[in-house]
């Protein structure tokens, strides 16, 4: 039977990336802000403690690999050098992609793993179809033998988090690269439930996709919406039949246009009565 260690160590790659959990070993003074080595699916990572967490609120469930080793200055230097490298290899990525005449494909980041064993390219593409890279993957490996090259496509999401700016909303830093570490499913139905303007500009972010901030508030919506009925729904109040015209969800009321009476506010509790 494996033995649970007495904690886990939550390990970020990215100022704003997710967390990982790991096994800390035999390493027992492990503090927040710490570097360290660890081996992931994308080879071996130099990443930052970011938590110390129970066992059992992590998510573990298959066990937890272990941390290698604590990062040396020297190790933080040699990431440091893979990094001033990844520069190059993105301006070589996006001049090849012109000269190979690939419309709609944006090369957004080039990553090194910590020992630059793996290369791994990140691009996004507006085509709806899917577009043949062979050729830019052929050459990268050809340029640079010593690492495996392997080509990622990533989501409008995640490009808006690589190149950050300003937010469709007026913040200076869009949300998903200023705290968001994880992108969550948005639906239009999150915007219905608040009664924000199905307009695209007024819910549609910078990536053009819904906004992730639709998803904040969206559970206290839904638990005031219960009990409430929705919208252009007819329905009988203290003062008559009527249709509701608006659904008013954190004060817990409707404004119902009733016949010969006109338009009156009623609260959850007296269509209750009603009923």
């Amino acid at each position: 039977m494996t033995e649970i260690p007495e904690y886990i160590v939550g390990v970020r790659f990215a100022d704003v990336g997710k967390v990982y959990h790991f096994d800390p070993g035999s390493i027992t003074d492990l503090q927040i802000g710490d570097a360290v080595i660890v081996e992931t699916a994308r080879g071996w990572q130099l990443g930052f403690v970011a938590a110390l967490l129970a066992p059992q609120d992590s998510d573990g469930k298959d066990g937890w690999k272990s941390i290698e080793r604590r990062a040396t200055p020297r190790d933080l230097m040699v990431r440091k050098l893979w990094q001033l490298k990844e520069d190059e290899v993105l301006a070589f990525c996006r001049q090849r992609i012109t000269e190979l005449r690939q419309p709609g494909v944006k090369v957004v980041d080039a990553e090194y793993s910590f020992d630059g064993q793996r290369l791994t390219i990140l691009y996004n593409t507006e085509a709806e179809k899917k577009v043949d890279l062979r050729t830019l993957r052929k050459d990268l490996q050809k340029r640079y033998p010593s690492s495996t090259v392997e080509l990622r496509q990533i989501g409008p999401r995640d490009v808006a988090k690589e190149f950050c700016g300003l937010g469709a909303c007026g913040l200076e830093t869009r949300c998903c690269c200023a705290f968001l570490t994880e992108f969550q499913s948005i639906s239009i139905r999150m915007a219905k439930d608040q009664s924000i303007s199905l307009t695209p500009s007024e819910i549609t972010g910078m990536c053009g996709r819904l906004r992730c901030c639709l998803q904040y508030e969206n559970d206290q919506y839904r638990e005031s919406l219960k009990g409430l009925p929705k919208k252009n729904k007819h329905i009988r109040t203290p003062a008559g039949d009527g249709k509701v015209i608006e659904v008013r969800a954190l004060q817990g009321e409707v404004v119902v246009d009733i016949k010969d009476v006109g338009k009156r506010v009623f609260t959850r509790e007296q269509l209750r009565e009603v009923r």
